[in-house]
């Protein structure tokens, strides 16, 4: 019911402030935040591939499915999804093996689940939605644009990387530390079972031939901080391989940017996903802006 109550919540103290002195007005309680990722008004649960998926949906109107990050839940994106339920259908899933979402037997691929996320539009009858990946959901997001591209309209990738050595120094020293940490039987317990294939995601994955994003049509942005783990070559080798995107790098800001700033960050996706996609050509749209700036000018 929390869903319900923190609109309930917000009428009645409406209609109580509107007779009632200022003084008392700023006394009035803020609404208490929603739990997103656990949030038992909305959570669902559909069953794909024999795994039980955890999902939430908020808002109404164009679909937009976020998609999060290694060893994660749909929790880390509640900036997010806070920010576009406001306008949009906001969809979000626990990956397999991750947070509320059910364990699989075996290894986990970035393709398995690109094809839950697709299981998911499927399941939810949506058709085409707005794809936004954050981290491994980025890879996820490029995947679906290439394993089914029938079911996206645009794509968002924050900091994806199409193989484990696409990655700075610093993040490889990161990864082993972790690996080396976890107990020898960590894999005797489900939430060992569940690091250690998170660790070898980080480690082993993903294997995407670039070339295949030859086959994503979606107009897509790819995104990266200049102070991220992926190298920053490698994001632009991804933009650069694909027929309809637009790069954007954020300034001073690390793998973290969509929790460290998610103003900017969400201002930056939602004028994507809301503005019509046109590649500019390199040397005629520039012109063209000049020859205007000079006429300006001269009046």
């Amino acid at each position: 019911m929390i869903k319900v109550s923190r609109y309930a919540a917000a009428l009645a103290v409406g209609l109580a402030l509107a007779g009632a002195p200022a003084a008392e007005a700023a006394k009035a309680p803020a609404p208490a935040p929603v739990p997103y990722g656990a949030n038992k008004a909305v959570g669902r649960t559909f069953v794909h591939d024999g795994v039980t998926f955890y999902y939430e949906v908020y808002g109404a109107g164009e679909p937009l499915l976020m998609v999060h990050g290694n060893g994660g839940s749909l929790g880390m994106l509640a900036a997010q999804i806070d920010h576009f339920k406001a306008s949009r259908m906001v969809i979000a899933m626990d990956s397999r093996d991750q947070g509320r979402s059910g364990d699989s037997a075996g290894p986990i691929t970035y393709e398995q689940m690109a094809d839950d996320l697709a299981a998911l539009v499927d399941h939810l009858k949506l058709g085409r939605v707005d794809v936004l990946g954050w981290s491994d959901g980025g890879i996820e997001a490029l995947l679906m644009g290439v394993r089914h591209p029938d079911k996206v309209r645009k794509l968002v990738a924050m900091a994806a990387n199409l193989n484990p050595d696409a990655i700075y120094p610093e993040t490889v020293a990161m990864v082993a530390q972790a690996q080396a940490g976890m107990p020898a039987d960590a894999d005797k317990t489900p939430e060992g079972r569940r690091a250690v294939k998170m660790l070898h995601l980080l480690a082993k994955e993903p294997h995407i031939d670039p070339a295949l994003l030859a086959k994503v049509t979606a107009p897509t942005l790819v995104l990266s901080g200049d102070r991220d783990v992926i190298l920053l070559s490698h994001t632009v080798d991804i933009y650069e391989h694909l027929p309809n995107a637009n790069p954007a790098v954020f300034p001073n800001s690390t793998h973290a940017v969509p929790y460290d700033d998610p103003k900017l960050f969400n201002a930056t996706v939602e004028r994507f996903l809301s503005t019509p996609f046109k590649t500019k050509h390199r040397i005629a749209d520039m012109v063209a802006s000049i020859e205007k700036a000079n006429a300006e000018l001269a009046k």
